[in-house]
C-alpha cells in the first residue's frame, strides 16, 4: 500500500487513480479500507477512489506519543491528507465515525460533496451498546485489552451487542481478525484507540452540528433502513440540518451499509456526484 508521512504520523491508503471525480471513503473506529472493498470494487473506473487507514483502531503503524488523536485531531489529519495529495472538489464519504462532520465550517475547502451513511452524529455519542461499552474499557485500566479478547471468538463477534449488532448480514470472520489483528496484538495501536476514545468528548458531535447548516454545498445522507445503533431518526435530522441535504435510505443495510447493501449505496453515490457533477458544469 501506498503511505504518506503527516504530522501525526505515516499512514498507509489506497488510490485507484484516473481521471474521473475523486471520491474519498472514510472508516470508522476499528475497521480499515477493506471495509469499503466492495464500495471501491464498484466505483473504480468511473472514479478517482481513495481511502486512508485512520489511526482509530485498524492502522498498522503507531502515531507519535504527543499526537492529538482526538475526534478533532483525526479530522485535522484527515484534512491534512486531502492537502497532501491536493484532492480537490472531493466527494467525502463518512460511515460509522463522526469524523467528516468535524471538517464543516473548520477545514472543508476541499469538500465539494458531502456524503454521509449510517454515523455518530448530534448526541448519538457514543452510540449504541458497542460504543458505550467500548469508551468504558478505554477508562479502565487494562479494560480496552479484556473487551479486545472477545473478538476472538467468532461467537461473541455475532452477538448483537458486538459487531453482529453493526450489520444486517454476518460479517466474514476473516475481515473481523484483519481488523482486530493490529488492536490484539500492539500496545501502541492500542493506546491510539484509548486516546480517541478519551478525549473526544460526549456532546463533540453536537457541537459539530451547529455548523452543518452552514454548509452550502450538495449533501447526501445514506442510512441503513435497519440500522439499531444509529438510528435513522438521527441520519433524517442530519439531512435537515444540511441546506442542500438529501436523505434516503438503504435497504436491508444496518450501520455498515457497505458490507450489507454496497450495490444500492453505489447507486446513489452515482446518482448524486452525476446530479451534482451536471449541475457545476451548467
Amino acid at each position: 500500500m501506498p503511505e504518506i508521512e503527516l504530522s501525526a504520523g505515516v499512514i498507509d491508503f489506497t488510490d485507484t487513480g484516473g481521471d474521473g471525480e475523486v471520491v474519498v471513503l472514510v472508516h470508522g473506529l476499528g475497521f480499515d479500507e477493506s471495509v469499503w472493498d466492495h464500495v471501491v470494487r464498484e466505483l473504480r473506473g468511473t472514479y478517482r477512489v481513495v481511502v486512508p487507514v485512520l489511526p482509530i483502531g485498524s492502522h498498522r503503524r503507531p502515531m507519535r506519543p504527543d499526537a492529538d488523536l482526538s475526534a478533532h485531531g483525526v479530522a485535522a489529519l484527515l484534512a491534512e491528507f486531502l492537502e497532501r495529495l491536493d484532492l480537490r472538489d472531493v466527494t467525502l464519504v463518512q460511515n460509522d465515525a463522526g469524523t467528516a462532520q468535524l471538517l464543516v465550517g473548520v477545514r472543508d475547502e476541499r469538500v465539494g460533496r458531502l456524503v454521509l451513511t449510517s454515523c455518530e452524529a448530534l448526541e448519538n455519542y457514543p452510540p449504541g451498546i458497542q460504543g458505550r461499552t467500548l469508551h468504558a474499557a478505554c477508562r479502565i485500566p487494562g479494560g480496552l485489552f479484556l473487551l479486545l479478547q472477545t473478538f476472538r471468538v467468532p461467537f461473541l463477534v455475532r452477538m448483537g451487542s458486538s459487531l453482529g449488532g453493526m450489520a444486517k448480514r454476518p460479517i466474514p470472520y476473516a475481515l473481523v481478525r484483519r481488523w482486530y489483528r493490529p488492536l490484539l496484538t500492539r500496545r501502541a495501536i492500542r493506546r491510539d484507540l484509548a486516546r480517541f476514545c478519551r478525549s473526544t468528548r460526549k456532546d463533540t458531535y453536537l457541537r459539530a452540528a451547529a455548523k452543518l447548516a452552514h454548509f452550502d454545498r450538495p449533501a447526501l445522507v445514506a442510512w441503513g433502513a435497519e440500522d439499531r445503533m444509529m438510528p435513522p431518526a438521527t441520519g433524517r435530522r442530519l439531512a435537515e440540518l444540511l441546506p442542500q441535504g438529501r436523505y434516503v435510505e438503504i435497504p436491508e443495510a444496518g450501520t455498515l451499509v457497505q458490507l450489507d447493501n454496497p450495490g444500492a449505496l453505489c447507486a446513489e453515490l452515482r446518482r448524486f456526484i452525476g446530479e451534482n457533477a451536471t449541475e457545476a458544469t451548467e
